[in-house]
């Protein structure tokens, strides 16, 4: 049953689900049920304003540089937890790149790096999202965009934390 003032289709289905309770009852029941997508249905609340969402930022992403380290990059993203801050780490196999976009398409407001080079050094880089793009919207060219570089930070890792916070403000 679609809802074109919406302009995506509903989910909600009815049925009748004699052949369902069967399998639980080992009996023939004559019954009816019905379904509802809840997250569609929420996005037609919030669509007519009929329900408040929340302004919660997305996760800060650890990302995974190394297989070999994810245990390094687990305790991270427990760090973070523990002080107040939603994090994740990475799950995927893909690249650096793709993970950034990753990030980036899920509205993350920053990413944790560290690679080969950051571990032998006992540091992270910490890279804001939200001000790369800003930044990389004015920029002409590669160069000034990496003369900048105000977007991304090396902090130690014990440093971890507080840097996290202090970019978020």
């Amino acid at each position: 049953m679609p809802i074109p003032a919406f302009g995506f289709p509903s989910e909600v289905g009815r049925a009748v689900v004699t052949i369902w309770l069967r399998g639980f009852t080992g009996q023939k029941v004559p019954a009816t049920g019905f379904s509802l997508g809840v997250s569609r249905l929420y996005s037609a609340l919030k669509l007519v304003g009929k329900a408040q969402s929340t302004d919660e930022l997305a996760p800060v992403v650890v990302l995974v540089m190394d297989k070999g380290w994810q245990g390094d990059y687990w305790r991270m993203v427990q760090q973070l937890r523990t002080a107040g801050v939603r994090a994740e780490m990475y799950v995927g196999t893909a690249g650096m790149k793709a993970q950034m976009k990753y990030a980036d398409k899920r509205g993350c407001p920053l990413v944790v790096i560290q690679g080969g080079d950051e571990r032998a050094r006992g540091e992270v880089q910490i890279k804001d999202l939200r001000l790369g793009s800003e930044l990389a919207s004015g920029i002409a060219s590669r160069e000034e965009y990496a003369s900048q570089r105000l977007a991304q930070v090396s902090v130690p890792e014990a440093e971890l934390v507080a840097q996290v916070r202090k970019m978020l403000g």
